[in-house]
């Protein structure tokens, strides 16, 4: 080995060292001690990643979720929520597993700009996966009990948490027990239970659901899918993350 190679390896040495003293630990100065050395400074800066990895992980997500204090109303198979300026249209399917990602990304930040008075979101609750479900129909009854919860005082609520527990595609879906339960759970108030099980909103989910697939302006390539996302009825684009506050900042 060359002078340079040894220089290079005593320079490496000595910067090893020299953490292992910053870490509170005296290395051996013997030259038969100078694998070990290195391998406890490994150790040491390997402990440090770790703990440094764990730090961040436990303060990624701090902050508290978003309460929603706006108020929302429905009409037909729409759910209009918050009275801002800005119309956001958001056509979704319970079933849809791309619509609880869109939930999971833009939930919050919709529920911010709402409580903030800046949008108003008129979330269309159509059943274009009917058939995807086992029995079929799952589509349509989860968007009816969603409609229940409105007069119940718990959409934002109530809409979360049937993403939450999204059930796979072809199975059977939530049963109607767990989706009155789920309102319960939430102090659902008034005949929430007797509207899920007498199924006083799917006629409305039907008649929204022909709508939006009928409708030629919510169509990408030639077909209506969800979600679909509209600002002030141009259709934008939910894999840009800026999409809504550029909506907002104009």
């Amino acid at each position: 080995m060359g002078g340079a190679s040894r220089a290079e390896k005593r320079r490496k040495q000595e910067a090893a060292e020299a953490r292992l003293r910053a870490a509170g630990i005296t290395p051996k100065a013997q030259g038969g001690d100078t694998k070990r050395t290195t391998f406890i400074a490994v150790a040491v800066l390997a402990v440090v990643a770790l703990v440094v990895g764990v730090t961040v992980l436990l303060t990624r997500d701090t902050g508290e979720p978003v309460v929603p204090t706006y108020t929302a109303t429905a009409e037909g198979g729409v759910v209009t929520a918050g009275s801002g300026p800005i119309v956001v249209d958001v056509y979704s399917d319970y079933l849809c597993p791309a619509c609880e990602r869109f939930e999971e990304r833009y939930g919050e930040e919709l529920t911010t700009a709402l409580n903030n008075g800046q949008i108003t979101v008129r979330y269309h609750l159509v059943a274009i996966l009917d058939e995807r479900s086992d029995p079929p129909g799952y589509s349509t009854r989860a968007a009816a009990a969603a409609l229940c919860s409105v007069p119940a005082g718990i959409f934002p609520a109530y809409h979360e948490r049937l993403f939450d527990e999204q059930p796979s595609e072809s199975g059977a879906g939530l049963s109607d027990e767990r989706l009155v339960a789920i309102g319960t759970e939430l102090g659902a108030g008034g005949d929430f239970a007797a509207c899920v099980t007498g199924e006083a909103n799917e006629d409305a989910v039907t008649a929204e659901t022909e709508a939006a697939v009928a409708n030629p302006a919510l169509r990408r390539n030639g077909s209506f899918g969800t979600p679909t996302v509209t600002v002030d009825g141009a259709l934008v684009e939910v894999n840009d993350p800026g999409w809504l506050q550029n909506a907002i900042t104009g």
